[in-house]
């Protein structure tokens, strides 16, 4: 019995309910594991006897649309208005999993060991009930698999055996490390060695779960040691075959680590607690093994970024990631080679780091940057040039960097120069930006109306490549800079 345990009273009455119908009714699953480490429960899932059919008559606002035995049970407040849903299953025995994910057929059970020994790992195949007797207001745990014992030794331990709860459903695996970097346990060494046997049928899991798992860990504390994890029980060659590939690629002088190692360790140091932040930091410089090349006996990895960025679009695509996640860690990874020497910045030069960059990522590049360094091995994160360079965010913090900050728009444009919508407005824009950036000044509409007469004049081909030559010669100033910076010819 466990006295004291704070459950909500819609849950307690959930089960009153059901015992009132003749029918067991037990919590289940990681909100006991949760309420044991006297954590509070994301969800309220529950396990009873009682068929669906049956829960539909007892709970009238309830619903089923799965073949699990699954129905949604409704808990509505005074103004009958939704404020949870619980999931009460029926106990149930699975055939096999053919597909690897899905059992063959589903069996309804009578019994809760049934339901119980079905389940994952030994932490979340415990049970609880309310034990409705008068002057009686204990829980009753049932635990037949040693999931008290484990919580208390901080281990993770598949039911039975390893292999067969992993043949049943392969996603298992990432869960076990999963639960590893969110609970801080340990994954028993018998349950390691079925994963290592098993790694490979993670190949048939769907994109969408593992993309799910991943994500997961990636937002726990213990990022760095869930994809050590991965790799060390061989389902990171399978989930992101590109990170693995280098393993014992040596790098220049500036590294004294292998390429997957350097990538592996900025993961580890990212200050940033976003998971997007996170992941760019791991594939950060994943582009290198593509990219390395020898030079006059030198080591050299140029253009690796925009090599890198192609690659991490291939890897979310494929891991079902969304184009906001997507454009977020493409862009720390495109950019992460940033040059900035504190002696040489001018206000304008920061100016078009932001636009090319976005404002809303520079905290998150110098992240990045820190992670890059500390990865590197060296021993100082944040040097003087990036604390100045977010001295100098800040103080041009309210400066042009977008043509939504000029003084003059599209609209004005076409009254002024008497021209109906097209794209030379939008590249008039840009030239005026080019040059606003680089000197916040001359952002007035008496200048900007001038300029803009001046540039109309240009036809459409000589307009289109004034804007490019701009583009050109600051990408062009940025390489030579970064390729200095490295040593890179």
């Amino acid at each position: 019995m466990l006295n004291a345990m704070k459950i909500p009273n819609f849950i307690e009455k959930i089960i009153k309910t059901f015992k009132q119908n003749s029918f067991e009714a037990y919590l289940v699953g990681g909100c006991v594991r949760d309420l044991l480490m006297g954590k509070e429960p994301g969800d309220w899932d529950m396990t009873t006897n009682a068929r669906p059919e049956k829960m539909l008559k007892i709970f009238s606002d309830s619903k089923y649309e799965n073949e699990f035995g699954t129905v949604l049970i409704k808990i509505k407040n005074k103004k009958n208005e939704t404020e949870h849903v619980i999931e009460a299953t029926t106990y149930r025995s699975e055939g096999a999993y053919s597909d690897r994910r899905h059992p063959d057929d589903i069996q309804f059970e009578t019994e809760l060991d049934k339901d119980l020994e079905r389940r994952d790992f030994t932490i979340n195949a415990m049970a609880m009930t309310k034990v409705i007797e008068p002057k009686i207001k204990d829980w009753d745990i049932i635990d037949l698999f040693g999931g008290q014992k484990d919580i208390k030794l901080k281990i993770i331990r598949a039911v039975g055996e390893p292999i067969d709860r992993f043949r049943e459903d392969a996603l298992r695996m990432m869960r076990a490390v999963r639960f590893s970097c969110q609970l801080g346990f340990s994954i028993e060494p018998k349950t390691e060695r079925g994963i290592l046997k098993m790694a490979g049928s993670i190949r048939f899991i769907a994109n969408e779960r593992i993309h799910d798992e991943l994500v997961k860990i990636l937002k726990t504390d213990r990022a760095y040691e869930g994809i050590m994890k991965l790799h060390e029980l061989k389902l990171l060659q399978y989930i992101i075959p590109e990170l693995e590939q280098g393993r014992g690629v040596p790098q220049n002088h500036h590294h004294i680590y292998s390429v997957f190692k350097h990538n592996i360790l900025s993961l580890k140091n990212c200050p940033s607690k976003d998971w997007r932040v996170k992941l760019a930091s791991l594939l950060h410089d994943i582009g290198k093994v593509k990219a390395r090349k020898i030079i006059k006996g030198q080591t050299t990895f140029y253009n690796h970024e925009y090599i890198g960025e192609r690659m991490t679009r291939k890897i979310m695509t494929r891991l079902k990631f969304s184009k906001e996640d997507m454009e977020k860690v493409t862009n720390l990874v495109r950019n992460h080679m940033f040059y900035y020497d504190a002696d040489e910045v001018t206000a304008s030069s920061v100016r078009r780091l932001v636009v090319k960059v976005g404002e809303g990522n520079l905290k998150d590049l110098i992240d990045i940057r820190i992670a890059d360094r500390l990865g590197s091995g060296t021993p100082k994160g944040k040097p003087y040039k990036l604390r100045h360079l977010e001295y100098m965010m800040k103080k041009v913090q309210s400066d042009p960097i977008s043509v939504k900050m000029l003084k003059i728009n599209g609209e004005d444009l076409m009254k002024l120069l008497n021209i109906v919508p097209s794209p030379k407005i939008g590249t008039i824009l840009d030239v005026l930006l080019s040059e606003v950036i680089e000197d916040p000044k001359l952002n007035t509409k008496e200048y900007l109306e001038n300029r803009s007469r001046e540039l109309n004049d240009l036809n459409a081909d000589d307009l289109r490549q004034k804007a490019k030559e701009i583009i050109a010669r600051e990408r062009a100033e940025d390489d030579q800079k970064m390729k200095e910076e490295f040593w890179v010819k």
